[in-house]
């Protein structure tokens, strides 16, 4: 297990350059690192190679809009966990929201949006994955743990079945010849199948 932290990542998707610069201003100061993507296609090909808390995704972009990423973000079995907040300029009206909340978004924010808003639901994002990295990281700690349990239980036992074996075979030698041997690898042999 790494002893380097690992901080979390913000995949801002929009095809406007000030966008994202907007996005980059208000997002500035949490314990992240931004990753910016000018398009879908973009974005999926970041998703390939990055693990993301949460994602801020455009919805009218040319080429693959962000519906369209979106169905293929939950479409991947890598990715399908990721939260998406659609961030857009797109009418209020309820079936655009729908769409979104359908394609697999936790939140779907009208421009403009009140950045302080925008920035608590994040900030919520980068705790939850950060408290799922930790759990992560203790649950292999603890299958290691475990394993190396099993593997110690088992050296020990098969040193245990190999001195219980020598302790039977000296045993056999002694009972006709030695009774007071005998008696001392019975008494060895009885300690042995205590332990």
């Amino acid at each position: 297990m790494s002893t380097e932290r690992k901080r979390a990542k913000v995949l801002l998707v929009d095809d406007r350059p000030e966008n994202l610069l907007v996005l980059e201003a208000i997002l500035q100061g949490l314990d992240h690192d931004l990753v910016t993507a000018p398009s879908g296609e973009e974005a999926l090909k970041r998703l390939l190679t990055d693990d993301f808390a949460v994602i801020l995704l455009d919805v009218q972009m040319p080429g693959m809009d962000g519906f369209e990423t979106a169905e293929h973000i939950k479409r991947r079995e890598r990715t399908r966990h990721i939260p998406i907040v659609f961030l857009t300029a797109i009418d209020r009206k309820p079936h655009h929201a729908f769409r979104g909340y359908a394609t697999g978004a936790v939140d779907y924010l009208a421009k403009p949006f009140d950045p302080w808003v925008l920035r608590a639901k994040v900030s919520v994002f980068i705790d939850l994955w950060e408290k799922n990295r930790l759990l992560l990281e203790r649950t292999e700690l603890l299958q290691q743990r475990v394993h190396s349990t099993e593997v110690a239980t088992t050296e020990r036992t098969s040193a245990l079945d190999r001195a219980r074996l020598r302790v039977q075979e000296a045993l056999a030698r002694c009972e006709a010849t030695d009774p007071e041997t005998a008696e001392l690898l019975r008494a060895a042999l009885h300690d042995l199948d205590m332990i």
